[in-house]
């Protein structure tokens, strides 16, 4: 029941917002967050009632759908997509309230379609019909589409917006096909019985890559990484912080959900592979953060590193790195989603986030230099920060798989350490450029109460990491029989 109503909520919310006057933006936005905190505080019943030694899926609700066509409406959750709709509902309430001030038009279309994007992503990790689940991994791409088009913050954000809305549905195309195909040999999009149905290898081989193209799009891996630091770049603040929050992990969940149980061959035959290609994405997008000039494009590029790090664990057929990976998902959503926020605070008061137009903000703004240096270090996976545990634990199934594979590996924390570093270096030491900016204002009470639950839930992950690996295991076991 606690399941249901995590879609009820949104759904309510969504009818109010329509039934209240444009005019009314007071209420507007309290309406909206008032639903997306029950949303959250619904979430947190499920985590406490679930179970995390069990091996099923629970909170399960089975509808018979079209039923001439094998289809059937099925949700139900385990280890894994629970903190992916945890982080989910965490994450929505956060946007909503860091956009308080920064949205001043149309706010009750973006309202709307916030609550929208939020509700089709909690149908994404937790339904289990591979038809229903194709159509909510699109459905995210059109209020995406709208917030980055009409919300962005430059002249280039129609032009991201297509980029975006283009780029991600001709990938996820090739995975619909593969799904005709199962459909057409199995006559069936039922997860359960798809589980236990024997692909050929040959099959296997072939519908796994149609999967992993849509997938890599989604995480992303290079080449198919082009997308991301654009839409990020034009997109307002709480966008990029649902885009790197939530939007990125949808890879790495259609990965371990449907690819590693539906085509365990496969996986296994493309293991070397994903290795090669984890790699070079991390070097690669290490060295290109190193280089860019765009306090955004930093963060979306070091992005692109930390996910192909977690995808190395992923497929290091080890409990460690399964767990590592899913561990460093999560963290991340956390991580980069405060480092957004940090970079809009910036941006709200100078209106811009070119690297040049900053230095010295220590000697003005020294609580938001105290917080930008929390996650700066979180963010190359300082101990005692999620992050660290995350990483520690890809290295160790890493070393266990391919010490080759475990070297290359730990480039991407060198690096990492090397672009935060520098990061913070450039942005909040050196002497005031008062030829570009001369009035300062530190952080707002609003702005602190909304970075502290990100302060809260990294230093959470990374000194009780238990909390969290306890329901990993179960599911992470079940993956690896």
């Amino acid at each position: 029941m606690s399941l249901l109503l995590t879609f009820v909520c949104p759904c309510i919310g969504i009818l109010s917002l329509i039934l209240i006057p444009s005019s009314s933006q007071v209420l507007l936005k309290k309406v909206a967050l008032l639903f997306s905190i029950l949303t959250f505080y619904i979430s947190l019943f499920i985590w406490i009632f679930f179970e995390k030694s069990s091996l099923f899926f629970q909170y399960l609700v089975y509808k018979k759908w079209f039923f001439f066509l094998g289809l059937n409406f099925i949700l139900g959750i385990d280890g894994i997509s629970l903190f992916f709709i945890l982080l989910t509902t965490f994450l929505v309430p956060i946007c909503i309230l860091s956009g308080w001030k920064s949205i001043t038009h149309n706010i009750k279309g973006f309202l709307i379609l916030f609550l929208f994007l939020e509700l089709f992503l909690l149908f994404i990790f937790s339904v289990l019909d591979l038809i229903l689940f194709y159509i909510f991994f699109e459905s995210v791409l059109l209020p995406m589409f709208l917030i980055i088009g009409f919300w962005g913050s430059r002249e280039r954000k129609i032009k991201a917006s297509y980029f975006f809305f283009l780029y991600t549905l001709l990938g996820s195309l090739i995975m619909l096909l593969g799904i005709l195909i199962i459909l057409f040999e199995t006559g069936t999009s039922n997860f359960f019985i798809l589980t236990s149905y024997e692909f050929s290898l040959d099959r296997q081989l072939v519908l796994w890559l149609m999967f992993f193209i849509s997938f890599a799009v989604k995480i992303p891996v290079i080449p198919f990484h082009i997308w991301l630091p654009e839409a990020h770049v034009e997109a307002p603040t709480v966008g990029s912080v649902i885009l790197a929050g939530v939007l990125l992990k949808l890879g790495i969940y259609g990965l371990i959900r449907f690819s590693f149980l539906l085509f365990p061959f496969a996986t296994i035959y493309y293991t070397p592979f994903i290795y090669v290609i984890s790699i070079i994405s991390i070097i690669y997008s290490s060295l290109t953060t190193i280089r860019q000039i765009d306090l955004k494009r930093i963060i979306a590029y070091s992005s692109v590193a930390h996910m192909n790090f977690g995808l190395l664990g992923l497929f290091s057929n080890t409990v460690q790195g399964l767990i590592g990976g899913l561990f460093l998902a999560i963290s991340h959503g956390f991580v980069a989603s405060a480092l957004f926020l940090c970079v809009g605070i910036l941006y709200d008061r100078h209106h811009t986030r070119l690297l040049k137009y900053y230095s010295g903000l220590t000697l003005v703004m020294p609580m938001f230099s105290l917080i930008f240096l929390f996650f700066s270090l979180s963010n190359l996976g300082l101990p005692g920060t999620s992050s660290f545990v995350g990483e520690l634990l890809i290295l160790i199934g890493s070393f266990n798989q391919n010490h080759l594979v475990g070297i290359f590996g730990t480039f991407g924390i060198l690096f990492g350490s090397l672009y935060s570093i520098w990061l913070y270096n450039r942005v909040c030491f050196g002497n005031l450029k008062i030829q570009y900016n001369s009035i300062y204002l530190d952080i707002s009470k609003r702005e602190f109460f909304v970075l502290l639950p990100f302060i809260f839930m990294v230093l959470l992950m990374g000194f009780y990491p238990k909390l969290f690996t306890d329901y990993f295991y179960a599911s992470s076991y079940l993956l690896l029989i």
